[in-house]
């Protein structure tokens, strides 16, 4: 598929250009603190733990700038719309912004850890040289005061992770990273969703503390001073320090704070982000039509002012009866053609649980709980009507896209829309469980009738497969085998039991492959 090849290419060199810059900063700042005049003095005190800590400080200040652009939502969606007249290979990378999120993370975790035991070493260098431990050198820098006439370069009192601005916010910036990260961890994120949501919203306190961590100006550097205090010579003659014309007393300086220039940008656009989320939050919506399907699996219709979506896309959802912060997101399951947008939503933690039981106790026909809805996101799967033959697969849950495409295949069928290309559809669904056929087979048995009644019964070929059953289940598709519809979809076509094995479902196809777009759902939020 060349549309797959280039999607991948383009990610790649996307990810090539953001590590490039990365190695360039960590690289070019190792030298500027490694050979730079200006820190000899601070390098004979720290060694070569001073460009191992702030190598690392450059790096951090260029990925937190990014951390929070690929979770600005409506900034990707207005991105997304601005590459409409652009190919979809450019648009389709927006997708992957939680991917990159997670590189950027992974990266701001990584650059954290060198940097904060860099940082103990200069601890560890600027308290021994404050106790004498050093050479004569090293004593000297260290005695240096910060009074009217002189500066100083050795930061230490004492308890100095505690009594500054650096190391204060930087516990608190570090703590809080290690809470965000072990509870974004995959186990915790699908069992604890609740652990995952709260905890990270220590990013504010990480950006708090990060922009405040610079102001202490603790890595300092020598200032010029009339006459040049020359380091070549007076390195060795410490005692001679504002006694000869030729060694004045070193000055030194902290550097600007510069963290907060980087990230400033980016988290103004955020605070716009939430507003515009807000403003979304307080638009009514209303309910067409609450329906609980088999399986635990709850069918919202909705209906939304301007409200305007794709095939493909997905919304987040908040019901503040259960949570005033939490928004989960869900696949649309309508097509752009319906008076109306649903979601399914499948029982798999507290808050679809506590959702469902409360759309339980809602009488029909009346309203329900207040939502927010924010969306839609997500790059539109309608490349899928541009082929002659869509090749669809899905697995439990995941199938829900397919269920917006199948629909407005549909209706564009009936609407004889000329932009319609699709001539022939393959769908492979896997499931682990019976049940969880029985909420989507509706859709299909809808279909596979209207298809039938009009003579284009060719047109769906569709193959369910359970991949988990027991022995009592089995004996029981053994006793009905001979019945027309399967016993477990009630649909004409049987299921299929285990795994497909592609090489023989590809050879069955017998298509041109140029004609041809395979479409394997992974959710993209």
């Amino acid at each position: 598929c060349n549309h797959c090849v280039m999607e991948i290419w383009f990610w790649l060199c996307l990810q090539f250009v953001w590590m490039a810059i990365n190695i360039f900063l960590f690289v070019y700042f190792y030298f500027f603190y490694d050979l730079g005049p200006q820190f000899f003095y601070t390098r004979h005190l720290l060694g070569s733990a001073l460009p191992w800590a702030r190598a690392p400080a450059a790096v951090l200040n260029f990925n937190c700038m990014l951390i929070l652009l690929p979770v600005c939502r409506n900034l990707l969606s207005l991105l997304r719309g601005s590459f409409v007249r652009c190919s979809r290979t450019m648009r389709k990378q927006l997708d992957k912004n939680l991917t990159f999120h997670k590189l950027v993370a992974y990266t701001i975790a990584l650059m954290t850890a060198v940097h904060t035991i860099a940082h103990l070493f200069n601890l560890e260098r600027f308290n021994n040289s404050r106790q004498g431990l050093g050479d004569e050198l090293s004593a000297a820098l260290s005695e240096l005061a910060d009074t009217e006439n002189t500066t100083y370069l050795n930061p230490i009192p004492t308890y100095f992770a505690f009594t500054t601005i650096a190391g204060l916010t930087g516990v608190v910036i570090t703590l809080a990273l290690i809470l965000i990260v072990t509870s974004s961890m995959e186990v915790i994120r699908r069992s604890y969703f609740e652990v995952f949501w709260y905890t990270h919203h220590l990013f504010i306190v990480f950006f708090a503390g990060l922009v405040f961590h610079g102001a202490g100006r603790i890595v300092r550097s020598q200032q010029r001073t009339n006459p040049p205090h020359n380091t070549t010579f007076c390195k060795d003659r410490p005692d001679d320090w504002g006694r000869i014309p030729e060694c004045p007393i070193p000055q030194f300086a902290g550097g600007f704070p510069q963290t907060w220039m980087y990230v400033i940008g980016p988290m103004v656009i955020y605070l716009c982000e939430r507003l515009v989320r807000f403003i979304r939050y307080m638009q009514r919506v209303r309910y067409k039509k609450i329906v609980m399907r088999p399986s635990k699996v709850l069918e919202l219709q909705l209906i939304k002012n301007g409200f305007k979506m794709d095939v493909g896309q997905y919304v987040f959802v908040n019901c503040p009866a259960i949570s005033q912060l939490e928004w989960h997101p869900f696949t649309m399951t309508s097509a752009p053609e319906e008076d109306f947008f649903s979601v399914h939503i499948r029982s798999a933690g507290d808050w679809t649980d506590k959702l469902i039981e409360i759309m339980k106790k809602v009488p029909e026909g009346a309203e329900g709980p207040k939502l927010g809805v924010d969306g839609p996101f997500g790059t539109a799967s309608e490349d899928v009507f541009d082929y002659e033959v869509s090749m669809l697969i899905g697995a439990g849950i995941g199938v829900t896209p397919f269920a917006s495409i199948l629909k407005s295949i549909w209706y564009k069928f009936k609407d004889s829309d000329p932009k319609l290309r699709t001539r022939k559809i393959y769908f492979y669904w896997l499931c682990r469980e019976t049940h969880a056929f029985e909420w989507f087979a509706d859709l299909l048995q809808v279909l596979e009738k209207e298809m039938e009644e009009r003579g284009m019964g060719d047109f769906l070929t569709y193959k369910l497969y359970l991949t988990g059953w027991d022995q009592s289940h089995a004996t029981h598709v053994m006793v009905h085998f001979d019945k027309d519809t399967d016993v477990v979809t009630g649909l004409k076509q049987k299921t299929h039991y285990g795994r497909p094995i592609w090489d023989k479902e590809f050879e069955q196809v017998h298509v041109d492959p140029r004609k041809t777009r395979f479409y394997f759902n992974k959710e993209n939020f």
